[in-house]
């Protein structure tokens, strides 16, 4: 049997003036037999799919992988290059390939599509024919509706956020596709969206009531007969589309009926704990999250993080203005997007001193550049392999990258965005967390599965970003907003 791979993944932030561009995600790209180099034994849904695929004796036919992250709308040009690329590779191989493994995000947009994903879908399927097996594995903050799944066989997406089952995800649609191909299962999918959109904050899946949802979709198919897995999709809120928002998927062995009555009933219960799921009051103001946290520091004997979750671009400056102005000392920044920085500051080279104008270049709400003068203790190109639960034997590629210090907080600068959620930004350049008072963090869900465990508290802080604690603040043009909470009535 040979089984085609194929990944092409961008979480688009809708409000965000600047476009991802085809350049922007050849940055991560592998083409061909560079896949399986690079994502063999990695905790990632294309090293789950080699996984699955090698355990089953497939021949695989590796297209291409790129995954750009949280960003701006992809370009049309993006959208339509990659688009192609996989749909020509496919024709290419027509009658030679007995299945298609296919990654995508499901929050991707463009300027002119709100459902990209399941374009491409559409296309897949309309290159390959009616009867080969399509099965996609998605994020679990994918947006989704019944036209998005509806020309694949079967739809998996990670049950966990932070997304440390991302190979498990590859390996359950892997093992799905070897025994659809062996004549053992015959899948069919049911969708049912329960009306509800949250922060990305919130769609932490070690928080109650979610977590129970989540182990529910876990357990149900070894408890129901007939069933063959279950995902929970929280969505992604800062995608401005139809089908924003929450929704079940259920698998099912050749029983329709099963599959759509199962994933009804879970949407019901979801959204009957609609006000539970959807927490208000999590996040404090800027100024009385800075105060506890300078105040908690003073005798803690682990780090403070500052979660400034509401940042969308990993450049925000609203925390580290504030730090600068009241003189915090024993501070860390890791991972600031700021690629003019970067470039200046390997320009100048360890050692120099210079005047810099930090972070804030995505957009005003981002808190516009802070003027600091720094010492560049390390400037340079940065490529590493990840170590932490989530990136695990993962390449990182953070393009140039600077280690400046500035009035006693130290900040690394990237070129590429990129969020620090796990140690491995202190250890690449010779820090260690403990020897901070507070660390400044930008993840949403994924830093808890490190930092919940080495931080003293998490002091989560409202900023003016483009990723709000408050969704009904966004100016959405295309959510129905009467039909999903917290929209509509609560009640």
């Amino acid at each position: 049997m040979r089984i085609a791979l194929a990944g092409f993944n961008l979480e688009s932030v809708s409000f965000l003036p600047g476009l991802t561009s085809i350049a922007d995600f050849e940055h991560f790209e592998a083409r061909g037999d560079d896949i399986l180099d690079r994502f063999r034994g990695t905790n990632t849904v294309m090293g789950g799919f080699i996984d699955a695929c090698e355990e089953a004796g497939f021949e695989m036919l590796p297209i291409v992988q790129t995954e750009a992250g949280a960003r701006g709308p992809a370009e049309e040009a993006a959208f339509e290059h990659y688009a192609e690329m996989i749909v020509e590779a496919l024709r290419a191989g027509a009658g030679r390939i007995d299945g298609v493994l296919l990654h995508l995000h499901g929050a991707l947009t463009t300027p002119s599509r709100t459902d990209p994903d399941g374009d491409l879908t559409t296309r897949v399927r309309a290159a390959i024919g009616p009867d080969v097996p399509l099965i996609l594995a998605l994020d679990y903050h994918a947006n989704l509706d019944g036209a998005s799944v509806a020309p694949a066989n079967a739809t998996f997406g990670y049950h966990f956020s932070p997304h440390i089952d991302m190979g498990d995800t590859g390996r359950r649609a892997g093992r799905c596709m070897a025994r659809t191909l062996r004549g053992e299962i015959r899948p069919v999918t049911a969708l049912v969206r329960p009306g509800l959109m949250v922060p990305s904050i919130l769609s932490a899946t070690s928080l109650e009531p979610l977590a129970g949802f989540v182990r529910r979709s876990i357990e149900l198919p070894s408890q129901v007969p007939g069933i063959l897995d279950v995902s929970v999709f929280a969505g992604f809120s800062y995608a401005d589309v139809p089908n924003c928002g929450f929704s079940v998927v259920v698998v099912t062995d050749g029983d329709a009926d099963l599959a759509r009555d199962q994933a009804q009933a879970l949407s019901d219960a979801i959204w009957a704990e609609r006000v539970a799921i959807y927490k208000p009051g999590f996040a404090v103001p800027l100024g009385k999250g800075i105060d506890h946290a300078v105040a908690s520091a003073r005798n803690a004997t682990r780090p403070v993080v500052i979660l400034e979750h509401a940042d969308r671009m990993n450049d925000s400056t609203h925390v580290l203005r504030a730090l600068l102005q009241e003189g915090v000392k024993r501070v860390a920044v890791p991972y600031l997007w700021d690629p003019i920085t970067a470039r200046q500051a390997v320009e100048a080279g360890a050692g120099a001193s210079m005047t810099f104008r930090i972070g804030g270049h995505s957009d005003p709400r981002a808190g516009g550049p802070v003027e600091v003068e720094a010492e560049i203790i390390w400037a340079g190109p940065k490529t590493y392999i990840g170590t932490g639960p989530m990136r695990r034997n993962s390449r990182i590629n953070l393009g140039l990258a600077a280690h400046l210090r500035v009035a006693g907080i130290d900040v690394i600068v990237t070129e590429t965005p990129v969020t620090c959620i796990d140690t491995d930004p202190f250890t690449e350049f010779g820090l260690k967390p403990e020897d901070f008072g507070i660390v400044v963090l930008r993840s949403k869900t994924h830093f808890r599965a490190v930092w919940e465990d080495i931080s003293e508290e998490i002091v989560i802080v409202d900023t003016p970003d483009w990723g709000p604690a408050d969704l009904t603040t966004l100016p959405y043009r295309n959510v129905p907003r009467a039909d999903i909470y917290p929209f509509c009535e609560a009640g």
